[in-house]
């Protein structure tokens, strides 16, 4: 490697005010990657969060609210605990109380990107980043389609991974005691950036710049403390692990687009795999 990784940048909500201009009956913080940006929101019963004519699907997840969302001809009931993937177009998302709503666009959403804390490391399209490709439509064509998050937790695992056509989540289950720093996974991503998208708890990440052939480029090791909620992007090259402090459950959500072939490829490993087909030729 001859250029030093980018710096990791994201977004402090928890201490960051508030946009109170995005959407009705909401406070708003948003955050952003090369490919995805990412929206909390704070809302108050009856907040309608809405999309005129967005380019492309996006990701909901509300967790403890329900809400009745419409996207064309169709209207739904979510119970609180799930993710819906809306479609390109029109949309409505209406909570039923006070509560947390998280959202994940593409960086298509071009007009959410431009409002993120972190909208400055990106002024310059980074080189680092594998361009975002559009993953074929989905069984059936594009609709609501919405998962109870309580229906994929599995024995052997953590993770809970759904796709679109653009997007890629790793919902993880609850860590309810501090991680087993003994036990931490530290690796790294050769073309794409991980949004690690922290709902509850307080996160230590643990960051390793790659050296370079010049020391002048070479960055110390950095541990970076989170509350909740709040997003850290870890550029690609960057070895990084994550794990949770204190006493209360770490809640975490990895966000990555496009989705990865990585994952995909793995028998079993993405909930909805039967709805969202991969690209031709992905798996050679």
């Amino acid at each position: 490697m001859s250029a030093p990784a980018r710096p990791a940048s994201g977004g402090w909500h928890y201490k960051e005010p508030p946009l109170a201009d995005v959407d009705a009956g909401a406070e708003t913080w948003i955050a952003r990657g090369a490919n995805f940006v990412t929206v909390v929101s704070r809302v108050a019963a009856g907040a309608v969060l809405a999309r005129q004519d967005n380019p492309d699907e996006y990701m909901l997840l509300n967790d403890q609210v329900g809400v009745t969302v419409t996207a064309g001809d169709e209207t739904i009931e979510v119970p609180p605990d799930s993710l819906t993937i809306v479609p390109p177009g029109a949309s409505r998302v209406v909570a039923a109380r006070d509560g947390q709503i998280v959202r994940v666009f593409s960086s298509r959403a071009q007009d959410l990107a431009a409002r993120a804390s972190n909208a400055a490391a990106y002024a310059a399209p980074p080189g680092d980043v594998a361009p975002l490709q559009p993953w074929p439509e989905p069984v059936g064509g594009y609709r609501l389609r919405t998962y109870a998050l309580a229906d994929h937790v599995r024995p052997d695992t953590n993770m809970r991974i759904f796709r679109s056509t653009n997007l890629m989540l790793n919902v993880m289950t609850a860590r309810n005691v501090p991680r087993d720093t003994s036990r931490l996974t530290p690796h790294s991503h050769a073309d794409f950036e991980q949004g690690s998208l922290a709902i509850g708890g307080v996160y230590i990440h643990h960051l390793r710049y790659p050296w370079t052939p010049d020391m002048a480029t070479w960055r110390d090791d950095e541990h970076v403390e989170m509350e909740s909620p709040s997003v850290l992007v870890i550029p690609p090259t960057v070895i990084h692990t994550s794990r949770n402090i204190g006493d209360q459950p770490g809640r975490l959500i990895d966000v990555f687009a496009p989705p990865r072939v990585d994952f995909s490829l793995r028998e079993g490993l993405v909930a909805n795999a039967d709805e969202y087909p991969m690209p031709e030729g992905a798996s050679k």
